[in-house]
């Protein structure tokens, strides 16, 4: 007799497609470090642009999956809510290097790389955390928990020394403005990748 597991699938699909969303976001983080550290800072849109589609693409994967399977892992609203808060990633990230290529002129004075270094490495925590789900192994997610609240606390502190910099006088009111605008950015970005990160410890949670 066949079971109906047999007959419908295990839904198995859904991890090697979060993963994949998983993936596109810590390439597009790895991306923006990349350009910050060149010497030259130039913009390389494409990879950015790349990711997005990449991740437009599983987005709508998943949505087609979520639709056509009998069979999820895991409750399909928690699919839907990880789904769509790793799509935000990469698109937050595409926002910046956007800005980036039409401001660069007036920032070559600021080193981004220490926070696009940050991003990545929430980026990279957020890949362990959704392969992970397959185990639903809750005191390993609740290390990898604690691991990206001490990047998102450690972003948070470095947002505080610059304010201090927009605040000490020594800059004009241009450079005040793109200072803050683009480390509010990236910030979003490392908020993006703990939001995505909650969801999947949450997941584990509840299924533990």
């Amino acid at each position: 007799m066949f079971s109906l597991q047999t007959i419908f699938g295990s839904g198995m699909q859904f991890y090697a497609l979060l993963d994949d969303a998983a993936a596109t976001a810590h390439d597009s983080a790895r991306a923006l470090h990349a350009m910050m550290k060149a010497a030259d800072r130039q913009p390389a849109l494409d990879a950015f642009k790349l990711a997005r589609q990449r991740e437009r693409a599983v987005a709508d994967k998943i949505g087609r999956a979520l639709v056509d399977s009998y069979i999820t892992p895991i409750e399909r609203e928690d699919i839907e809510a990880l789904g769509s808060a790793l799509f935000k990633i990469p698109k937050q990230i595409e926002k910046f290097a956007d800005r980036y290529a039409l401001a660069i002129q007036h920032l070559g004075h600021i080193d981004f790389a220490p926070r696009a270094a940050m991003l990545e490495q929430a980026a990279a925590v957020v890949v362990e955390m959704v392969g992970d789900l397959r185990r639903m192994n809750l005191d390993r997610m609740s290390a990898l928990n604690e691991k990206l609240r001490a990047i998102e606390n450690e972003a948070d502190r470095l947002m505080l020394e610059l304010y201090r910099e927009i605040y000490s006088g020594r800059l004009d009111s241009l450079q005040m403005f793109l200072l803050k605008e683009f480390f509010e950015i990236l910030e979003k970005a490392i908020d993006r990748c703990r939001e995505a990160g909650v969801v999947a410890y949450q997941i584990v949670l509840k299924n533990s």
